[in-house]
């Protein structure tokens, strides 16, 4: 046994840490609490970031249904604007119709009018003409011509009794 290498090597191994034990086991401690507090440092770093993040989430959610309601709200408010024009719109077309169409009818009736009244003309000189005709064909020139005079100068009174 005092041959072996392994032997040796176990004592040798038990010496060290008698003689070096302290001198290395505190700057071993004290490099491993190091380390120890960095990582908790580190990890309350990263709870304090993840409640931050988590706070951006919160407020990011927030605005965002708050620019979402207030889409909804324009987009409502347009249609409403929208169909209000488009009531608008017909309503003032169905104006410009009826007023079209009244203005249309009152030419028409001022077109029968003035038709009636050209008819009525045309047909009062051609029965005064067929009348002078008919008259100079039965009757004397001279008588004729009596009767027609007669007929003008009474034609002011009967046009005014027929008009009344």
């Amino acid at each position: 046994m005092l041959h072996e290498p392994r032997f040796w090597s176990a004592v040798a191994f038990v010496l060290f840490f008698v003689l070096f034990g302290k001198k290395v086991w505190a700057p071993l401690v004290t490099a491993l609490d190091g380390r120890a507090a960095r990582i908790r440092a580190d990890l309350d770093e990263a709870a304090r970031l993840r409640r931050e993040a988590e706070q951006m989430l919160e407020d990011a959610t927030r605005e965002r249904e708050l620019a979402l309601a207030e889409a909804r709200a324009l987009v409502e408010h347009s249609l409403a604007e929208a169909a209000r024009i488009a009531e608008e719109a017909r309503k003032e077309a169905d104006a410009v119709a009826r007023r079209r169409e009244q203005m249309a009818r009152d030419r028409i009736t001022a077109s029968e009018r003035s038709a009636v009244r050209e008819v009525r003309l045309a047909a009062i000189d051609v029965a005064m003409q067929a009348t002078r005709d008919a008259l100079a064909v039965a009757l004397p020139a001279a008588a004729g011509e009596a009767i027609i005079d007669r007929a003008i100068a009474d034609l002011p009174s009967a046009l005014t009794r027929h008009a009344a």
